[in-house]
């Protein structure tokens, strides 16, 4: 029963260790995000702690098609 308790309580605290780690990486401050940008965010939140021993993670969107007239 224990664990039940503890497993929710670690990933709220990794979660939060990520978004401050992509608050530090200034994320936040763009104004005017692309599909990169976004996902860089979302990985970064989800990498957590892992960010301070190095994991840099970046996402890269391809070009997306143009619309036709």
């Amino acid at each position: 029963m224990r664990t039940s308790f503890v497993i929710p309580i670690v990933a709220v605290i990794w979660l939060v260790i990520g978004a401050f780690a992509a608050g530090q990486r200034g994320y936040y401050d763009q104004s005017n995000p692309d599909c990169g940008s976004i996902g860089s965010t979302v990985v970064t939140i989800f990498a957590g702690p892992l960010n301070y021993f190095g994991i840099n993670p970046e996402i890269e969107c391809p070009d997306a098609p143009t619309p036709s007239d």
